[in-house]
């Protein structure tokens, strides 16, 4: 994978290949755009009017299955643009912020839930036991 598609050298968690419907406001519009993938620390969002770099948002994940979407702390960390995209969908690498320890938890299992969902629970686990830490 290549630095504009996401590649694995800016991962720290592993991502399932999921689409959900992503809702947001840039200044007095409403926009409605598409995840490409998402995992436990972040989402690529596939739009053609990607923020900038270092923009913090707030944004609406619509998970199905849950009554509500998930209101979810975002920052861009990096962007591909319509004319650079080189094959790969324009958008931005967004990674998730959390003001408080319960909505990191809240989210991180309905990502691992969704991965279950796309991958398997046998894959899933291999995945999330390579990524984690050794506890001390």
């Amino acid at each position: 994978m290549s630095e504009a598609d996401g590649g694995s050298d800016r991962r720290t968690s592993p991502r399932a290949a999921v689409e959900l419907r992503v809702e947001y406001k840039r200044l007095n519009s409403f926009f409605a755009d598409y995840t490409r993938n998402i995992s436990r620390g972040g989402t690529f969002i596939r739009t053609p009017k990607p923020l900038p770099v270092g923009t913090e948002f707030v944004f609406q994940l619509v998970v199905p299955g849950l009554p509500e979407p998930l209101s979810v702390l975002g920052r861009v960390q990096w962007v591909v643009q319509p004319d650079d995209s080189a094959g790969n969908d324009p958008g931005m690498g967004i990674q998730f912020r959390f003001d408080r320890q319960e909505d990191r938890a809240q989210l991180e299992s309905t990502v691992e839930q969704l991965m279950v969902e796309s991958l398997g629970p046998n894959l899933v686990q291999r995945l999330l036991s390579s990524s984690r830490p050794p506890e001390s």
